[in-house]
């Protein structure tokens, strides 16, 4: 009976003392990102950041969640970019479609906008009121027609309460994803 109660004992000590050293290595303020989970959540209009969502959650096996709204845009070019400059003017914010089942059991959200006149889309300013990201790592992915990250990052930022926003976010053009994989091995959040 002694021998069984030993033998217990041991095993929650060596399985107890592996669990807390997964937990964070020194230096390596992500801990363990095996142990860590992972939403990509993005919004995209024309396809463009859903292209690369997928590239990214390709590389880190994270969960896909599209960011979709009740709100519609004329199909034109020029009176699609007008409606969308006045909504982000007047700071509207689009009632949401599509819900995070539960975004507490989520350490890192990846957050996808296009550059919509230097900033992100209404439908992302939407999901950051929506939910409750204060601890989690948020890494920005930024597609663009051409006019890079402009304020992207820094709003995004600024909108984001209590969480830690990476500085060093993907900004692409179009729907292109080359350097992808670089830069998420760069960010060490995946092994």
């Amino acid at each position: 009976m002694k021998k069984i109660f030993l033998s217990m004992i041991l095993s929650l000590l060596v399985f107890g003392s592996n669990e807390a050293f997964a937990q964070a290595a020194p230096g390596d303020e992500m801990g363990n990102v095996s142990q860590q989970k992972i939403l990509i959540a993005y919004y995209s209009y024309s396809g463009n950041t859903a292209a690369v969502a997928k590239a990214i959650q390709a590389k880190t096996g994270g969960d896909l969640f599209e960011i979709k709204s009740d709100h519609a845009y004329p199909a034109e070019y020029r009176p699609m970019t007008e409606q969308a400059k006045k909504e982000i003017a007047d700071g509207f914010r689009p009632k949401l479609t599509t819900k995070v089942g539960n975004i507490a059991q989520y350490d890192i959200v990846f957050l996808g906008s296009p550059n919509w006149w230097g900033t992100i889309t209404p439908q992302v300013s939407s999901f950051l009121e929506s939910y409750d990201l204060n601890g989690k790592t948020v890494v920005p992915f930024i597609t663009h027609g051409g006019g890079g990250v402009q304020n992207t990052i820094r709003d995004m930022t600024a909108q984001c309460k209590g969480c830690r926003v990476e500085q060093n976010g993907w900004t692409g053009y179009g729907s292109r994803t080359s350097g992808i994989q670089d830069w998420i091995d760069g960010l060490k959040l995946v092994p």
